[in-house]
């Protein structure tokens, strides 16, 4: 994927076709880099698995496969200049389609047995092991979400019925694909776009783990800024420095859920505004008082947190001792 991102730079830079207003080469490149960071978080993640190893290098296999195949085709019909989604419009096309349709199947139930194995297993530290599990079962949800743009449209619908060659399936809600687009995800400003909850839920895999890790991290920082500053009595109670609340494991975890409420809340907007045809960059009141009452919550949660953390010098109950579901 990273060597078809830089192919694909190439091709913008020296074919000037344009297909449905955006340059023919902006799609393979935008799902060739998608799936190269993606892949890269899954390479991380699955060798880590130590439950059902065997059963997540299968998943991680037949993820890599079929993302390949996918952003093969893609790129092959920009290369032929036509349509690689939807296109229905002759045989040779229809082949295409119905191949990555099936490779998007299976990548999508490679992802569903990858994201079971790791809601099992136990190997990683509880607060990114947590982190790990939100992002993978919203990136699931993501990839689901992309289903829905492969519903025709009314005209489609009546030009399938009466047996003539169209689309089948859009990007945007209440407007026709290949309108004014933002820069570079070229997603639309005039109309609701399902592609960003699509991407909003499958990089969910990326966003919630990396906060984990910044948590643990931070945790790490300031336990050991906790220990230099504290007296040799300090350091051998319960194991333990002084520390903060980050320093917690269990505050930790609870800011991962916080996390991943904040972003199933976003993806659940998103996801919202397209379907109600409204443009990411153009909301109205409804949805700015949604985003603004997700805010109010998010906020709220983390202070509750944070107040409820344990205080510097308490002892803390080792995380081995505590049970969780």
């Amino acid at each position: 994927m990273g060597v078809l991102s830089l192919a694909t730079l190439v091709g913008l830079a020296a074919d000037d076709r344009i297909l449905n207003g955006a340059p023919i080469w902006l799609k393979p490149l935008h799902f060739a880099f998608s799936l190269a960071v993606y892949s890269a978080t899954l390479a991380w993640l699955l060798p880590r698995i130590r439950r059902h190893p065997r059963t997540a290098w299968w998943a991680g296999t037949l993820i890599a496969v079929s993302s390949l195949a996918e952003a093969v085709i893609i790129s092959v019909q920009a290369w032929r200049g036509t349509y690689s989604h939807f296109n229905t419009l002759t045989p040779t096309n229809t082949a295409f389609m119905n191949s990555m349709t099936v490779a998007v199947v299976v990548l999508w139930t490679s992802n569903f047995v990858a994201a079971v194995v790791v809601l099992r297993d136990r190997s990683l530290a509880r607060p990114l092991r947590l982190a790990v599990r939100l992002g993978l079962v919203l990136a699931v949800v993501g990839m689901s979400l992309g289903f829905l743009m492969n519903i025709p449209t009314p005209e489609q619908q009546r030009a399938v019925d009466a047996g003539l060659p169209t689309l089948v399936g859009a990007h945007n809600v209440g407007v026709d694909d290949g309108g004014p687009g933002m820069p570079l995800t070229n997603w639309s400003t005039v109309g609701g776009d399902l592609r960003i909850p699509h991407f909003v839920g499958i990089h969910a895999l990326q966003v919630i783990p990396l906060a984990g890790a910044a948590l643990a991290l931070a945790g790490r920082r300031r336990t050991a800024r906790g220990d230099e500053a504290g007296d040799e009595a300090d350091r051998a109670d319960a194991g333990a420095g002084p520390g903060t609340a980050l320093a917690d494991e269990g505050v930790q975890a609870r800011l991962v859920l916080v996390t991943g409420g904040a972003w199933t809340g976003l993806l659940a907007l998103v996801t919202w505004q397209a379907l109600r045809g409204q443009s990411l960059v153009h909301p109205d009141a409804v949805t700015l008082g949604a985003l603004g009452a997700l805010v109010l919550a998010v906020a709220a949660a983390t202070a509750v947190v944070l107040r409820g953390a344990p205080r510097p010098g308490a002892p803390r109950v080792p995380a081995s001792a505590v049970r969780h579901p």
